[in-house]
């Protein structure tokens, strides 16, 4: 079986709370991107193998979330062995939740490859397992999202009639150091009611909360985000914790 995994970017971030586990409460919206796509291919095999392909990381490949996604599964399913095959075009260390994506589709093929009948539910707690904002990718459509990004309600939001384009500058941004530096705060107004603003008023109003922070470590953040704007977008914005910037044009 074989699928193409589509990116996320965030309209808005707010990071509202710093939970008692460490982690913190935000509220965002989500929304699905092809902008880049991963492929990801599965097929049952005598011995469980797993390979990357145009990878810009390195990691051990039990670290791999598609093969934690398996191991997840297999322990829960007792799952046979699979050949796993994964080809990268998603950045990592962009704010695009590529990593959570290739996980979540690895759970979806996984339950229709071998008819496990595990329902979208079922498939979000897993998810969640695996990530705060893998869930999301289960549903491939727009989100607002609470909690630590695992907690989603599904919103009204057509942005298909716009060019969305993005820039993934030649650097990473470490989504752990971004959340030890930033300060959470109380917003204003709720991103729920945010959203369904005129995109034209978006640039006054639909802030996402990592960019203070970020822009300081890497100014040149900041220009991209500049150059969008003199390009004529709508609205421009950091993804995420970064380090990907788009324009809605």
């Amino acid at each position: 079986m074989l699928t193409t995994i589509h990116h996320k970017i965030n309209l808005g971030l707010h990071i509202v709370q710093k939970l008692s586990s460490g982690y913190h409460a935000l509220e965002t919206v989500f929304y699905p991107c092809t902008n880049f796509v991963d492929t990801l291919e599965i097929i049952p095999a005598a011995h469980f193998s797993f390979s990357i392909k145009n990878a810009d990381f390195t990691c051990p490949i039990e670290e791999n979330l598609c093969v934690k996604a398996y191991r997840l599964l297999q322990k829960k399913k007792n799952l046979p062995p699979v050949k796993i095959t994964l080809t990268k075009q998603i950045p990592s260390g962009a704010g695009l939740g590529g990593g959570s994506a290739d996980a979540a589709y690895t759970l979806k093929m996984l339950n229709t490859i071998f008819s496990l009948g595990l329902s979208i539910r079922q498939l979000h707690e897993f998810a969640a397992q695996l990530g705060s904002d893998t869930p999301f990718f289960i549903y491939n459509a727009p989100m607002y999202a609470t909690g630590r990004g695992d907690i989603l309600t599904p919103i009204e939001l057509d942005l298909s009639k716009y060019k969305i384009e993005i820039v993934c500058p030649n650097f990473a941004v470490s989504t752990a150091k971004a959340y030890s530096i930033i300060t959470s705060k109380k917003p204003k107004h709720t991103l729920k009611n945010i959203i369904n603003a005129p995109i034209e008023t978006w640039r006054e109003i639909l802030n996402n909360d990592f960019e203070e922070v970020i822009f300081n470590l890497h100014p040149k953040l900041r220009e991209i985000k500049k150059d969008f704007y003199k390009q004529g977008a709508l609205y421009a914005s950091m993804s995420g914790s970064g380090s990907a910037i788009y324009g809605i044009f």
